[in-house]
């Protein structure tokens, strides 16, 4: 059994959807980062970062005491290899199922992430800032687009690489994108957003949050005015 401390963002959705994909038996702590439930000493027991999501494996291989992991990547890689599902067996899938992965969590979701701060969240239009992430968003989608020409599926079988890129191309309208201009991120889009599992995973998201809240003054401040103190506190 894992506990999933978790909140229906993005990075969130990528373990549902492992997770439902597999099969694996879950529940779900939902950690409302609006409210900055982040903070609790329990979450930040095994999420010093304060961010969601995290899981605690209470049937590690290596038997023992439970195991913690934070940090969305970091997490696929552990089910993949302790499941042996949704990565290769072989040494050069599994590189290119890691270098994916790591271009998403150093540049597809740090990127995109600013892209939705500056266009939705920024209390002033900078607009420097907007031209800055829209271009770098759309630079990032023809990578992919142009990885995704010859296969159906990122390293050509459905991996932990696409779980984890999946999440964060669902806003490109909210990016300032349009999806017609890349094809094949189009088609490789639709067939994951069909899957099974994936329906599965974005339906326990609304029973974790109905709807997305609007943006309230206080939880700009706890999402966007972070520092050294919040981590000393």
């Amino acid at each position: 059994m894992f506990d999933l401390h978790y909140w229906p963002t993005p990075n969130g959705h990528k373990i549902t959807m492992f997770l439902e994909e597999t099969g694996l038996p879950y529940r779900i702590f939902p950690v409302n980062i609006n409210t900055g439930e982040q903070f609790n000493a329990e979450f930040l027991k095994i999420a010093p970062n304060n961010r969601m999501p995290a899981i605690v494996d209470h049937d590690p291989v290596e038997s023992g005491p439970p195991v913690s992991i934070f940090e969305s990547g970091a997490i696929l890689l552990y089910l993949a290899e302790k499941t042996g599902q949704l990565f290769s067996p072989s040494l050069r899938g599994r590189v290119e199922v890691l270098q994916w992965l790591f271009w998403q969590v150093g540049g597809l979701g740090p990127m995109l992430g600013q892209n939705h701060h500056f266009v939705l969240y920024a209390p002033q239009k900078i607009p420097y800032a907007v031209d800055r992430y829209v271009n770098e968003t759309s630079r990032l989608y023809a990578v992919l687009d142009k990885q995704l020409a010859d296969r159906e599926f990122i390293a050509r079988t459905f991996s932990i690489a696409d779980i984890a890129c999946y999440p964060w191309i669902v806003p490109h309208q909210k990016q300032g994108q349009d999806l017609a201009l890349y094809p094949n991120v189009k088609r490789w889009f639709d067939t994951i957003r069909a899957r099974p599992s994936t329906v599965r995973a974005y339906e326990k998201a609304k029973s974790v949050q109905a709807q997305p809240a609007a943006m309230t003054e206080e939880a700009r401040k706890i999402l966007f005015g972070q520092n050294a103190s919040t981590v000393r506190r």
